[in-house]
Parts: structure tokens; C-alpha cells; sequence
């Protein structure tokens, strides 16, 4: 199967390229501003195009390669960017995407779109917890409404052109090669400031929870339904939520520093949900899985792929 990974030298996009190479001729669009040529190390098989998702190449790409899946991880993922930028927000997550469907679709090869989407974004504030696929649609940033949009355009395109398209919406997602300088990684900045002896930063109290899930475990949700390949749209969760301190704790413990000499507070950031967490039942139900990694355990591995990394 030809299938196009977007993003695919970023962080999870990386890791589902190690597990599609394998059986598929995979493309890579990525422009490399966050992810990195070494992450792809593991996929030789995988060709890599540096290109933005935006750019007359990336759509060059799509015409000649003919995917016939395209796995859209590529995204503008920083909530306070898209606060302070919500067009440029928009031309990432949305134009961008739209012109490489567009490209795709004129190729005449497009079967299906796997996308990353983000349940914890395109739900804003949860009216119960965990929340199910059937939860209200209310993002807090532009953010969060540019992946509830794009899934909108997926349903539009499956109804006009026959194009199925699976969204998995994310809860937090961590693990190794994930960027510690991204807006989206808290577990990686924490592990890699405490390795190194620094101090971390909690904004607001620390009590705002999230449902951390492994990336293990989300490149296994994306293998299955690049497979199966069911329509619409499927949380990628734990179901449990975690603080913000609870995780800091864990870290400080695994890297065997004292919290209180670690951490300290800084005043809550505009767009910033309190709370987060992601009902799994209709993933188990569709595909046959759950994540199953354990927070301690994946938060272990990281550390310590971190610690290798330094």
C-alpha cells in the first residue's frame, strides 16, 4: 500500500512510520521544524521529503506518489500560538491539510486519511469525565476548533467524494523522541530539565488534569485502523486524569530529586483547559484495543530514553 505520513519525522508521527514501513511504501512529508531526519533512523525504507504541508512541493509529492492513505499527523500544535496567530493556526491545520486532500484527490488514489486528531482540544471543558465521542464540541483555543474543522471537512469529503477517514482523537500523548521544546511536551520538557539539574515550571496551581497515554500505544491504535479502516471519529485515551503535580511528582521521583527543590509556579496561560480526560470504549469496541501502557511504566521508559539521549 502507498501511504503518505505527514509530520512523519516529528514525535508520534516518527513512531508510526517504524510500524507502517514495515508492510507499505511510505512516504514522508515533514518540513522539519520540529521533527528531525534522525528520528526516521529505524525506517530506511521510508523516503523522506522536506517540505511544508502548505508548500507547491508537498502537493508535487502527493500527484506523483499517488498515496492511496494518507496519515495526517503534520499540524501548528501550539495552543498559545494559535491564541496569539489563530490565521496562521488556520493555514497549517486547516489550508494546509485541504491542499494536500485536494492534491490527493485530483491524483485520483485517495482511499482513506488517518488524522490526528485531539480529544482533549476539540471538547474544551468536559461536562463529564472521561469523555465519550458523543461529548459537545466546545474547544477553548483555535486550537482545538481547527481539528474539530478538519474532522468536519473528513465527513464532507467521505459524503462527496467517497474518501473514509478515520480521526483518533489523542489525549496527551508522550514518550521517547518526543520534542522538550514543544508546546505539547510537558513530560519531555520536565524530564529533560531535571536530568540536567534544572528546575520545572507548573502554570497555575498544578491541578489541572490530563489523560497522558503512550506512544506505544497510540502508533498501535493508528496501525490498526490504517487496517481496519473504520469512518469517523475514535478517542485514543486512558480514561484517567492525572495533575499536573501528580505527574511532576512521579518525574522527580524517577529522577530522584526532591520536588519542592524543583518545581516552582507561574500564572495560568490563556486557553489552558482545567481538566481532561478520554473514554476508550468505542476504540476498544471498532478495533479490538485499548492503550495499555501504565502512566509509571511509560513515564520510566521516557526518562530513561532522555537519559540516554544526554
Amino acid at each position: 500500500m502507498r501511504v503518505v505520513v505527514t509530520g512523519g519525522a516529528g514525535f508520534i508521527g516518527s513512531h508510526l512510520v517504524d510500524r507502517f514501513a514495515e508492510e507499505h511504501d511510505v512516504v514522508v512529508i515533514d518540513d522539519l521544524s520540529s521533527g528531525s531526519e534522525a528520528n526516521l533512523a529505524s525506517a530506511p525504507s521510508a523516503r523522506l521529503e522536506v517540505a511544508d504541508i502548505r508548500s507547491d512541493k508537498a502537493q508535487q509529492v502527493i500527484a506523483s506518489f499517488k498515496p492511496e492513505v494518507i496519515v495526517h499527523e503534520a499540524a501548528q500544535m501550539d495552543v498559545r500560538k494559535s491564541v496569539s496567530d489563530p490565521a496562521f493556526d488556520a493555514d497549517v491545520n486547516l489550508v494546509g491539510m485541504l491542499r494536500l486532500l485536494e492534491s490527493a484527490r485530483e491524483a485520483g488514489s485517495l482511499e482513506h486519511v488517518v488524522f490526528a486528531g485531539s480529544g482533549g482540544a476539540m471538547y474544551g471543558e468536559q461536562e463529564h469525565y472521561p469523555a465519550r465521542e458523543d461529548h459537545p464540541v466546545a474547544p477553548a483555543s483555535p486550537y482545538g476548533l481547527s481539528k474539530a474543522v478538519t474532522e468536519q471537512y473528513l465527513a464532507l469529503y467521505h459524503r462527496m467524494y467517497g474518501i473514509g477517514y478515520t480521526s483518533l482523537r489523542y489525549a496527551n500523548v508522550y514518550g521517547p523522541r518526543q520534542n522538550a521544546h514543544g508546546e505539547a511536551g510537558v513530560v519531555a520538557i520536565f524530564c529533560e530539565r531535571l536530568l540536567r539539574g534544572e528546575g520545572v515550571t507548573i502554570f497555575g496551581d498544578g491541578e489541572q488534569t490530563r489523560d497522558y497515554v503512550f506512544v506505544g500505544d497510540v502508533a498501535e491504535a493508528n496501525a490498526r485502523a490504517l487496517k481496519e479502516r473504520p469512518i469517523g471519529g475514535y478517542n485514543v485515551g486512558t480514561g484517567v486524569e492525572t495533575t499536573v503535580n501528580e505527574l511532576a511528582r512521579h518525574l522527580c521521583a524517577a529522577a530522584d530529586v526532591a520536588f519542592d527543590d524543583k518545581v516552582t509556579y507561574a500564572d495560568a496561560r490563556l486557553g489552558e483547559q482545567l481538566r481532561s480526560s478520554l473514554d476508550a470504549d468505542l476504540l476498544e469496541k471498532t478495533l479490538g484495543f485499548r492503550p495499555q501502557v501504565a502512566l509509571a511504566d511509560g513515564l520510566a521508559t521516557t526518562l530513561q530514553s532522555f537519559k540516554d539521549k544526554l
